[in-house]
């Protein structure tokens, strides 16, 4: 069985819509929301789409291992709350992992409406991945097993998913699918691509070069309240 974890904050123009997505997968399967103290209808909604909804301290990394420890499928898949996956993405899963030296993988990734960002950012992923990066938005999927051995999500407030693709691999194959999640394009929409993209790249060489993402964390907030 495949467990699918999905962190939430305040999602309740988007949780439906990825719920529904998700519950027309053909495949055994379970879905777990795991809710960071929304203040909105997230967690009624949720719940009215016969939802598991699990508690959890507030912080994407806390959050997706909450919900990991909580699962009980062979198979973890991380997936955003305002991305959609596709259509055979179970079987996509359960294919990549018949290979025994295979631990994890993600899927291809676009951005979701017409604005530039959106076309740009869609661009830019593929050659991210050409660099062996993978970022939460792309739908990570790990066997359980290896998930625990190598301790899981980390309480990170930023790059907890550069974090674990790190350590998974160290212990065996991460593939890349060619099929697509999709994925809203929302925070970037109001924001100066140039400047947000400068901030970004600036993150992930401190990241690389060994400051601590709870230091970057603050950092970016900052540049997010900056740039808008």
């Amino acid at each position: 069985m495949i467990s699918i974890v999905i962190p939430t904050l305040n999602e309740a123009s988007q949780i439906v819509r990825t719920l529904v997505a998700l519950e027309r997968l053909e495949g055994k399967k379970e879905v777990l929301v795991v809710d960071g103290g929304s203040d909105d209808d997230t967690v009624a909604l949720a719940r009215r789409c016969g939802i598991s909804v699990v508690p959890s301290t507030r912080g994407r990394g806390v959050q997706l291992h909450t919900g990991a420890m909580q699962a009980r499928g062979d198979v973890l898949w991380f997936v955003h709350a305002d991305t959609l996956p596709p259509a055979g993405a179970l079987s996509d899963i359960r294919l990549a992992l018949m290979d025994p030296s295979t631990v994890a993988g993600n899927f291809g990734l676009t951005f979701d409406g017409s604005s530039r960002a959106a076309r740009l950012l869609t661009a830019i992923y593929p050659m991210l991945r050409g660099l062996n990066l993978a970022y939460g938005d792309s739908g990570i999927f790990v066997r359980r097993d290896i998930y625990e051995m190598i301790g899981g999500f980390r309480s990170y407030a930023l790059f907890e998913d550069l974090d674990l693709l790190k350590r998974l691999r160290r212990v065996g194959r991460f593939v890349h699918l060619e099929s697509r999640m999709i994925t809203s394009s929302r925070r970037f929409e109001t924001r100066n691509f140039a400047v947000m993209w400068m901030h970004w790249t600036a993150l992930q060489i401190l990241y690389w070069g060994g400051v601590s993402p709870n230091l970057l964390a603050r950092w970016y907030r900052h540049a997010r309240r900056v740039t808008g």
